[in-house]
């Protein structure tokens, strides 16, 4: 791990950053040096952004016609041909309480956003009780389930919906759950593996945050950037590789030249992509168990390449040298770490907008839902029409442990 400054004012720089406000502050900031013509890599055109949000609006409206929209979360992705499948899988064991159901479901959400990072586009998932056959999100999202709920990360073997043995994950296991073959091939096995492990290492059994978020509730309601605090406390360690800054692992943060600080933030942009998924992820456990969680939209947008994409295929994003995106772009490099600050800076230019279309209120009709509704949907639509792999735009070399 890349260690920076280790003195007092480092270490409270260093929790400066791990918030949703310090991601979209400085996100802003990106968007405001890119309208300015000062980023290397990229042009922001804000004229197209009607384009993206006309994109965004009917897709909306194409998968959610009634506009009842649910949060960006992994729980849609456990839902197959009308089936949902952990309440299926929760109504076949009866006689939890309600922190019981809230610990197992966070056990699943956290391990299985972490398995989430990215598929490829020839890898597929056969699911024998759905008779599904998934690719991308979906396929990951079933099979880290299948491996759940059959009691694979649990150290108790009368009760499987719990994931306190990640310390006996390894590639080979996910290889095997996940159907990797020759044929079919996953990239970042070992990456993930090794996540779950650390996750084990630093927590413990991640269900229990669900008891830690509970007590951070005042008069029964709970800020959703509360939750996301908790989460970089909590899993800071877990990351690999990434920088430290007074002691402080700084997790899903890079250095980009063009922001510039008179501190030892300096250059350091947050992006926290998987635990703000992950925040969104855990609300409707949270709210099942009774929690009222308020303050959604404090939450950012999320740093992927479905979002961002879906800005470089409408042109609002472009890069300065075409020939960019022929080439693989590391995901610590400028160009990946310009391109996903403005994506989260851009939703948020983009919100408004697909409301607007919409004829809905930001009260009704969060960020969370315009993610899921939505841009990401919208950005997986328009990368199928561009590209006949659906991949996207820019090609980012990365370890399964970002996107």
């Amino acid at each position: 791990m890349a260690s920076l400054d280790v003195t007092p004012a480092a270490n409270a720089a260093a929790k400066s950053l791990l918030s949703a406000r310090a991601v979209r502050e400085r996100a802003h900031e990106m968007l405001a040096l890119g309208l300015e013509d000062g980023l290397p890599a990229w042009r922001v055109d804000l004229t197209r952004l009607a384009t993206a949000a006309d994109l965004t609006a009917a897709t909306v409206r194409d998968s959610y016609p009634d506009l009842k929209v649910p949060f960006h979360a992994r729980w849609r992705h456990f839902c197959v041909g009308g089936r949902d499948l952990w309440a299926e899988r929760l109504a076949a064991s009866p006689g939890r309480t309600a922190a019981e159901t809230g610990r197992a479901a966070f056990d699943l959400a956290i391990t299985s956003v972490l398995l989430d990072a990215g598929a490829g586009a020839a890898w597929r998932f056969s699911d024998a009780s759905s008779g599904a056959v998934l690719g991308r999100s979906e396929g990951l999202g079933v099979a880290s389930l299948r491996l759940f709920e059959r009691g694979a990360l649990s150290a108790d073997a009368h009760d499987p919906l719990r994931a306190d043995g990640l310390e006996r994950v390894d590639a080979a296991m996910l290889g095997e759950a996940f159907q990797v073959s020759a044929d079919n091939p996953l990239v970042g096995l070992e990456g993930r593996a090794s996540l779950l492990r650390r996750l084990g290492q630093a927590v413990g059994r991640p269900g229990l945050l669900f008891d830690r978020m509970v007590a951070r509730a005042e008069a029964g309601r709970l800020p959703a950037p509360v939750i996301l605090k908790v989460l970089l406390d909590a899993l800071g360690p877990i990351w690999p590789g990434r920088l430290s800054l007074g002691g402080v692992p700084l997790g899903d943060c890079w250095r980009h030249p063009a922001l510039k600080r008179d501190d030892e933030t300096d250059g350091l942009v947050p992006l926290h992509k998987l635990s703000q998924w992950m925040a969104y992820s855990l609300i409707e456990p949270l709210q099942a168990a009774g929690v009222e969680v308020v303050e959604i939209d404090g939450l950012t947008g999320l740093a992927e390449y479905r979002n961002g994409g879906l800005f470089v295929d409408t042109g609002v994003l472009a890069l300065k040298d075409p020939a960019d995106a022929d080439r693989g772009h590391p995901v610590d490099g400028p160009l990946v770490v310009g391109w996903r600050a403005l994506t989260v800076a851009l939703l948020d230019r983009l919100a408004p907008l697909v409301r607007e279309r919409l004829a809905v209120s930001a009260e009704a009709f969060p960020l969370a839902r315009v993610l899921e509704g939505g841009s990401w949907a919208a950005g997986r639509r328009i990368a199928r029409e561009r590209r006949s792999d659906g991949g996207p735009p820019i090609a980012v070399i990365s370890d399964g442990t970002v996107f």
